[in-house]
This record gives structure tokens, C-alpha cells and sequence, in this order.
């Protein structure tokens, strides 16, 4: 149908040409790169484009370090509009490398201010907490007879070996949030004594930070070493596991909404920057998170301790990102041979 055409009807159904063209405008397609987990990603979505309907997210998604190193490979020509759901240890690498576009979002009062970049602007916005936690199977462990744990060290017991799965760093955001904790729990020194202590006691490392959680709510392992969300999940799906936070504290990272600098499509990129940092999108996150960004919005999750956040090890997130690529380095020199295979 041609457009002369295609007036003619418009005019005699009672409509202005201007006023239906919109029907048949392009949506605006922003890649966005992210770590979140898949189960939470239609909600997200749905929510935004109640709002934004003239926006399709095209999601690239992957584990955080995989998600991490692609966007350094494509620094040079960036393929991403929005970086979602990604570490701030890794956002504060990309701010290094002045990969961030700084903006303020629209509710960014209303944000805690340990939730965003310090720059004003900020370069990156947090939406949620997510924390270390084991996964321990209770009827495996009854029946092979293994300890209780009640902390990072009762994994270092010889009960343990061959019986614990948890994520590699190298790909999982999860696994350098416990190994860069042990670090600063243990110091450098204890932190590395204790890792090499736990890798005798390591099955597998998996590429992903849910997998331990979920093959020891499957029995395949007695243990997994995995994060408080997929956790609370798993056990609220009926998986028979109880979950540990270990006493010495837990690591933890924040997930966090960035605009990657030069994209052509920035206003479409605010847009999603500022409904990720809306009270409604706060009120999402709280219903997968026991902390997020903005006060007062999160409640108990079902088996996350009321107490959870004092549970937290006192972070050093520029530490963290400045010194990333070091320590994933002597990780992965010391420890990847039980790493499973790549995809």
C-alpha cells in the first residue's frame, strides 16, 4: 500500500496522518549486556516497556566475567548501548578504561548514595546486593556421614574432598566475589593458603555462579558454593538443601546499570537507565534481592536471614576492579585445571 493510499484510509476511518504514523514507526533497539539471571529478565522487561514501548532490549546475556571480557574486547568499537545487572568490580574496570557514559538518572535522590559511581554524574547506578552462600545437600550429607558448616573453614575439612563445586572467577561474578572476600577476610597470604586448602576439596569449578547451588540441590555434589538468590530459589522450588552463611562473612558485589560512552542510541539508553533506578524497578529487584538500592523497599526473603546485610564483608570495590586481572591471572594459574569445559 502506498502512502497516498494508505491517507485515503487513514482520512476516512476519522484520523490525521500524523496522528497514525506512530502505529508504524520502528522501535528503537538497545543492546544491552548483562549478567542477570535469566529467570528475571522477562519481569524487568515487561515493566520497562509498560512505559517504553517504542524501546525492544535485545539482551546479551552471560556470566559476569564472560560479559566483562567482551566488553573490554569491543571497547574499541562498542557493540552495547547498556551495561544491566553487571559487577560494579567489573563497572569500576570499564571506568578505568572510560568506557562509561556518566548521567544522572531520574530518581537518583532517592538512591543510597553507597549505590552509585562517586563521579556527579555518576558513571553507575547499583540496583541490588547479591552475597555469597553455600548450598549444602542434607540428605547426602547425612548419608556419607559429612560435618556440619558453619564456616568458610569447616569446607578445609578432609570429609570434604572431591564433595564441593563452586564457580570459577574467571567467568563467574560470583566466584571472584567469595575468592577476592577470602582475600580480604584471610589477608593475601591466608587469603591464597585457604584457596589452595579448599581446591584439594574441589570437584569442579563451573562457569556459572547458580550451577553449584542447583547440581547440589540435584545431589549430584553435597556442596555448592553459590550466591544467596539462586540459593533461596532453589530451595524454595523444593530442592532438599539448607543454606549456610559462613560465620567470617560473606562476599558480595552489586549489580549496577551503566551507559556505555559513545552509544548512538543515548536517549533510549537514559531511558532505561532511569527506570532501572525507579522505585518500581527497586521493587523487582527486592523481590529476588535482600538489599537494593533504594532504603526501605526490601523485605526477608523466605530463607535469607533478617540480619543478611550485617553478614557482609567489608568491601573494597576499587581494590577489587583495580586489581582484577591479577588476581583471575593467579587464580587460573594455580587452580583451572578442575575447571569445567568451556561452552
Amino acid at each position: 500500500m502506498n502512502l497516498k493510499r494508505l491517507a485515503k484510509c487513514i482520512a476516512a476511518a476519522g484520523l490525521s496522518l500524523a496522528a497514525a504514523l506512530p502505529a508504524f514507526a520502528e522501535k528503537t533497539v538497545l543492546n544491552v549486556y548483562t549478567a542477570l539471571e535469566i529467570d528475571q529478565l522477562k519481569a524487568y522487561q515487561e515493566s520497562f516497556n509498560k512505559t517504553n514501548p517504542d524501546i525492544e532490549i535485545k539482551w546479551t546475556r552471560d556470566s559476569t566475567g564472560i560479559i566483562t571480557a567482551k566488553l573490554l574486547a569491543e571497547k574499541s568499537k562498542p557493540v552495547a548501548d547498556v551495561i544491566m545487572g553487571v559487577a560494579v568490580s567489573s563497572m569500576v574496570v570499564f571506568e578505568r578504561e572510560s568506557m562509561l557514559q556518566p548521567y544522572a538518572a531520574a530518581n537518583l535522590k532517592a538512591i543510597n548514595p553507597r549505590f552509585r559511581a562517586a563521579a556527579n554524574p555518576p558513571t553507575w547506578v547499583g540496583m541490588d546486593v547479591w552475597g555469597a552462600a553455600i548450598c549444602y545437600n542434607v540428605p547426602e550429607m547425612q548419608r556419607q556421614g559429612l560435618p556440619r558448616i558453619e564456616s568458610w573453614k569447616d569446607l578445609l575439612k578432609p570429609e570434604f574432598k572431591g564433595k564441593i563445586v563452586m564457580p570459577n572467577p574467571n567467568s563467574s561474578g560470583t566466584g571472584f566475589l567469595d575468592v577476592t572476600a577470602w582475600l580480604q577476610i584471610f589477608g593475601e597470604k591466608g587469603g591464597w593458603d585457604y584457596m589452595d586448602k579448599l581446591h584439594e576439596n574441589v570437584a569442579v569449578y563451573t562457569h556459572s555462579g547458580s550451577k553449584p547451588c542447583v547440581m547440589a540441590g540435584a545431589g549430584e555434589f553435597p556442596v555448592g558454593i553459590a550466591f544467596e538468590y539462586r540459593a533461596n530459589t532453589v530451595r524454595a522450588k523444593g530442592a532438599p538443601i539448607d543454606i549456610v552463611f559462613p560465620k567470617e562473612g560473606l562476599g558480595w558485589d552489586i549489580e549496577a546499570t551503566a551507559i556505555v560512552n559513545g552509544t548512538p542510541r543515548l536517549e533510549a539508553a537514559k531511558r532505561l537507565a532511569d527506570w532501572s533506578s525507579s522505585r518500581e524497578a527497586n521493587e523487582l529487584y527486592a523481590k529476588n534481592f535482600a538489599v537494593v538500592a533504594i532504603p526501605g523497599i526490601a523485605t526477608r526473603l523466605k530463607f535469607v536471614p533478617s540480619d543478611y546485610e550485617k553478614r557482609l564483608v567489608k568491601n573494597d570495590f576499587e581494590w577489587m576492579g583495580k586489581n582484577r586481572s591479577t588476581i583471575l591471572a593467579e587464580w587460573q594459574k594455580r587452580y583451572s585445571t578442575k575447571s569445567e569445559p568451556k561452552k
